[in-house]
């Protein structure tokens, strides 16, 4: 075994954020009796379970302190971290949960992590099918492909609900290349303003892209949001009528949020939602493995050690 990381180092605990919301854990239902991902730590070991630390009331640099890793003699506490990240992440197949426990400090390939999540009787999912080049409906290619970060960024709404019947929206927006969720912007109604104050917050944080590729909803054509977008110096990438797989990123982003977040929560306000949902936004950029860049994450964090100060005398 090979030095490996400290927890703190792997996980840093995200305590910026606040549930603001009145009420406490007596309000959150089956938040409590179902955790989901967005509240927990990446990695969760089998002995802090068994020491009686709650869900929600551990810290993400708290979990790898038992120990580290030792090979093949550790595969019970192997296992049992490959079954607890399961349990958090139900969503996530052998190959990003394999990623996961090396993030934590585990020496351990793909094929023993299958091999042992055969044996212990856990879903394999299904080969994904290959995807085909993107066409147009008059049968020419679609040329437009990200080569670099902020080459081309995408957009899109997804439509929730909160548990009281009431619906609201978020605006996603990712940039293509690197696979990053530059924004998630959840508000009960979002027009052509809101479309062109996102942007601007992004262009301020990370300069103007070349290219905004979105369908062809009325808060993305609005002539405000074409013109504003033309002035800053990027241009507009709108897809066919009727052909969302020509905004395929973002289409697939939009499936992983309904599928590892959307489907598993239960908001009781949008500002309980509004919070959850940037938590996961962090989650995604910064550990969840992406299949598309190895399994890494598109934006992980890195803690810069930071020089000290020369002593005067």
């Amino acid at each position: 075994m090979g030095p490996g990381l400290s927890a703190a180092a792997i996980l840093q605990a995200d305590s910026t954020l606040d549930l603001g919301f009145s009420g406490g854990a007596e309000h959150r239902g089956t938040h409590e009796d179902l955790p989901h991902p967005a509240f927990n730590a990446v990695h969760v070991s089998a002995v802090a379970v068994a020491d009686g630390l709650t869900d929600h009331g551990r810290a993400e640099g708290d979990l790898l302190g038992y120990g580290l890793p030792r090979g093949r003699a550790d595969e019970e506490r192997l296992v049992e971290d490959m079954i607890e990240l399961t349990r958090q992440f139900g969503r996530y197949g052998y190959r990003r949960v394999a990623a996961l426990l090396r993030d934590a400090g585990w020496q351990v390939n793909d094929k023993r992590v299958e091999r042992l999540w055969r044996r212990e009787g856990l879903k394999v999912p299904m080969k994904q099918p290959k995807k085909g080049r993107l066409w147009l409906n008059d049968g020419s290619c679609v040329r437009l492909r990200p080569e670099y970060r902020n080459h081309v960024w995408s957009y899109d709404f997804v439509h929730h609900r909160t548990d009281d019947g009431r619906a609201f929206r978020t605006l996603n927006i990712l940039d293509e290349h690197s696979r990053e969720c530059l924004a998630i912007r959840g508000k009960r109604k979002l027009n052509s303003a809101e479309v062109i104050d996102a942007l601007t917050d992004l262009f301020i944080l990370r300069g103007v892209p070349a290219y905004i590729r979105s369908d062809n909803g009325p808060e993305f054509i609005a002539e405000a949001v074409r013109d504003w977008i033309k002035a800053v110096g990027a241009r507009t990438a709108y897809i066919e009528p009727g052909s969302p797989w020509e905004n395929g990123y973002c289409e697939s982003f939009n499936g992983r949020v309904r599928d590892e977040l959307l489907n598993g929560e239960i908001f009781y306000s949008l500002r309980e939602a509004q919070i959850i949902i940037e938590r996961w936004r962090n989650h995604y950029n910064t550990k969840r493995p992406n299949s598309a860049l190895g399994y890494r994450p598109p934006a992980p964090e890195v803690i810069v050690p930071m020089d000290q100060r020369p002593i005067m005398h």
